[in-house]
């Protein structure tokens, strides 16, 4: 019998504990390998090839939205399963641009934990119920983009990077201010200019102008 094999990675050593004995029992499953940040998981990812990585978002070192980019643009055969207590559209939606292939809730159950794995495993999404809505409520632009239906399109974050990109600070200094990693600061800087279909800084101060983020 071929084995589905798991790599899962959380911060916190009680949470891998207990996906590992909710999922002990399942004859295909194999749980090949642990890791406590995003940079382990690439690592790991590399390391062992597992067919499908179980996900946490906020961890140190590096989020698991930086380390499922790298894994989808490095290791594009192994799929990712976020786990996340997040119900904002500003997460979901980074979740959902990452590239994972799919979301749960850490308080999903056993079975829909295992319905999750076997449906992505034979190649397709799995997102439950509540960020399935979330996602639904997005729209579909005339150049074919999707883009979440949350009134202002960026995010709290974009806008408070946004915020300290026209008070002039680097993106370094921007990193440090908001104690996450240049690589994030430059992905929301990209994912900006990507929503708001610009190419250049001053054109992102221009909009932060007119819409009212800065004075």
């Amino acid at each position: 019998m071929k084995k589905i094999k798991l790599l899962i990675v959380d911060d916190h050593s009680i949470v891998r504990e207990g996906i590992k004995t909710m999922l002990k029992d399942i004859s295909d499953f194999a749980i090949v390998g642990e890791a406590e940040n995003g940079k382990e998981a690439i690592a790991q990812a590399k390391k062992l090839s597992p067919d499908l990585i179980i996900m946490d978002i906020s961890m140190p070192v590096m989020n698991g939205i930086e380390a499922i980019q790298v894994i989808k643009n490095d290791f594009p055969h192994i799929k990712t399963l976020v786990l996340t207590i997040h119900s904002e559209t500003e997460y979901i939606e980074q979740i959902f641009i990452s590239g994972a292939t799919g979301c749960l809730y850490k308080n999903a159950g056993k079975d829909e934990f295992e319905l999750a794995i076997r449906t992505i495993y034979k190649g397709e999404n799995y997102f439950c119920s509540g960020i399935s809505n979330i996602i639904m409520r997005g729209y579909i632009d005339n150049k074919g983009e999707f883009h979440f239906n949350s009134g202002n399109p960026l995010t709290k974050r974009e806008q408070e990077i946004l915020r300290l990109i026209t008070e002039e600070y680097s993106n370094k200094q921007i990193a440090d201010k908001l104690s996450i990693s240049t690589r994030t600061v430059e992905t929301h800087r990209k994912n900006m200019m990507q929503k708001l279909n610009v190419k250049t800084t001053i054109a992102l101060i221009k909009y932060a102008i007119e819409q009212g983020i800065v004075n």
